[in-house]
């Protein structure tokens, strides 16, 4: 098994999308890339711990590719907007690919500059790729939020489902 791990907006909505394909393991909200020991949600909030909510991916490379769930990854954010996602602003709704190896790194690398060479976007790639830091599982009730609560959680992912149909529906056809 590997890890990978994206932030993208609110992890209740990058779960779903990692959570449904084969070669997944499990997929945890948390956060990470800040400088608070173990942070609450609620200190999250205050964008004062330098934490970015995040889903930390656990796979198996022989069923699903590290490029593939950079593919999935891509198509889940707005990777021009550097100031959170859709509705959920602020640093710690950045898009960051954290990398755990010299190898995600190149191959996040290349990602990007293909998505960037593609055109898809007329604005500029701002999704950062930076070294992993310790990752922290978020509360309970914020794991698998999509199963729990469906809901909620078709409210709170409008925005990103408007914007992933319009971007991406001709790719996933």
């Amino acid at each position: 098994m590997e890890r990978a791990i994206f932030a993208g907006g609110c992890f209740w909505c990058m779960v779903q999308p990692f959570d449904e394909q084969p070669g997944i393991y499990t997929v945890t909200s948390g956060y990470t890339g800040g400088h608070v020991e173990n942070p609450t949600y609620e200190q999250v909030l205050t964008h004062t711990t330098g934490h970015t909510e995040a889903v930390e991916i656990i796979f198996d490379p022989e069923i699903i590719s590290y490029e593939e769930l950079l593919q999935i990854y891509w198509q889940q954010t707005d990777p021009t907007d550097a100031f959170g996602q859709f509705q959920d602003r602020g640093d710690n709704y950045r898009p960051v690919i954290f990398y755990l190896n010299e190898e995600q790194k190149i191959k996040a690398e290349k990602s990007r500059q293909a998505l960037a060479d593609s055109g898809i976007f007329s604005e500029p790639i701002v999704t950062t790729i930076e070294p992993a830091q310790p990752f922290y599982e978020a509360e309970s009730y914020h794991q698998d939020y999509y199963k729990k609560h469906p809901q909620n959680f078709a409210l709170n992912h409008q925005r990103r489902a408007e914007f992933i149909k319009e971007h991406w529906e001709e790719f996933n056809a």
